[in-house]
């Protein structure tokens, strides 16, 4: 019997969607072809896990705790019987029993999709490799936006091709969604 594949869904919240208070590039392309991704795992029957970020305190820039910014946004929203973790961290597995519950069930391999590329998907991947998880991420259902560094600007689609190539140099193999099965 193959063993048991679960869906990560990572930060697709409405403060990364346009009106929110970090939007990303490439955001909705990519929130729909992680819908795509969550729509097979759901007619398979096969496990979800949304993971969400809620920073700790009011005055953070984005994902304030309770805030419509910090709630999954309706393009994957849970239903009621799919997992939900909340993090505070970059990495979804620590301080959270994310772990513990894919391995209450069973999982040995992970698909991964969300945001943002160069953080929380990272974090999450490497963990996940580390712990000796199966990764595969969607990178055409996975997002981020511009960053600086050093006094340079860096457009949003070359911090997402650095990230996708250190995933799959190492932790992950990262396909497009027409490839994946």
């Amino acid at each position: 019997m193959e063993p048991t594949k679960a869906l990560l869904l990572i930060d697709l919240q409405n403060d990364y969607f346009p009106g929110g208070d970090y939007e990303l590039a490439r955001i909705e392309a990519a929130g729909g072809t992680a819908a795509e991704v969550l729509d097979r795992f759901r007619r398979d029957g096969r496990p979800v896990f949304h993971v969400r970020h809620e920073f700790p305190t009011v005055d953070a820039p984005f994902f304030r705790p309770g805030s419509t910014g910090a709630a999954i946004h309706k393009s994957v929203a849970p239903l009621p019987t799919e997992a939900v973790i909340t993090k505070q961290h970059i990495n979804a597995f620590a301080q959270t029993d994310l772990k513990a519950q894919l391995d209450a069930i069973g999982v040995k391999n992970l698909v991964v999709v969300g945001a943002m590329s160069h953080m929380c998907i990272e974090g999450a991947t490497r963990a996940a490799a580390d712990f000796g998880y199966g990764v595969e991420v969607i990178h055409d259902a996975c997002a981020t936006r511009d960053q600086e560094f050093n006094g340079r600007s860096v457009a949003a689609a070359d911090v997402h091709a650095a990230s996708m190539a250190a995933l799959g140099f190492g932790y992950a193999k990262v396909l497009a969604f027409q490839d994946w099965k």
